[in-house]
């Protein structure tokens, strides 16, 4: 039995281009492609939904974001994998938040992108090898517990949760009422820590153990 997968993309020749792709893959099936989050919605009326959603990130009419966070909540089942041009942290972050297991870019190679959505089925997950090196080969495969007795301080933890926000470091640190720098040391703190090495990856970690906003 096939894996299904849903395209979202106003682009409508990247989206065709990519069902025509995706159509040689042996274990996928495309059930559809949409324009819109708003299209999708209308689409998955009344039908079996697809396992996996390929989510344009930047789209005039539901983005990415919204429709990312719609599919959270209604069909949490759904593994999203998002779709971007360029190497964006933060909307890599945003995206993670709002219930996204997988983002590549779109200049990927057919071949990489068939190995992506299959790794986004073994193992719930899939990001690119510039946040996948950096966050989950320092987080590993398993869930890590953050609790007290994990040496981090109620501070650490409060800081912990605002990476996976869009805020900026020195808007943090007004959150938190204190310095840029004493924020900078939080987050040294955390990297030394939980041996990470990259804001995305302290955001993926809060976002993957119920540590976020």
């Amino acid at each position: 039995m096939k894996h299904t997968i849903a395209i979202v993309d106003d682009h409508i020749l990247i989206a065709n281009a990519l069902s025509g792709i995706i159509a040689n893959f042996e274990p996928f099936e495309v059930l559809y492609v949409c324009e819109s989050g708003m299209d999708l919605q209308n689409k998955l009326k009344g039908k079996s939904p697809p396992d996996i959603v390929l989510l344009d990130v930047n789209m005039p009419i539901m983005d990415g974001f919204e429709t990312a966070l719609w599919l959270k909540e209604t069909y949490p089942t759904i593994l999203i994998m998002a779709l971007s041009m360029q190497e964006d942290e933060q909307s890599l972050i945003k995206m993670i938040r709002n219930g996204a297991k997988g983002y590549v870019l779109k200049n990927i190679h057919p071949r990489e992108l068939e190995k992506a959505l299959g790794r986004l089925i073994e193992n719930g997950y899939f990001f690119p090898d510039w946040a996948t090196k950096k966050v989950f080969t320092s987080i590993g495969e398993n869930t890590i517990d953050i609790s007290p007795k994990s040496g981090l301080t109620d501070r650490e933890i409060e800081f912990l949760k605002h990476t996976a926000s869009e805020m900026t470091y020195k808007e943090i640190s007004e959150k938190m009422f204190c310095s840029p720098r004493t924020v900078e040391n939080y987050r040294d703190s955390l990297f030394d820590k939980l041996n990470i090495k990259t804001r995305v990856g302290l955001a993926v970690y809060a976002v993957r153990n119920g540590y976020s906003d």
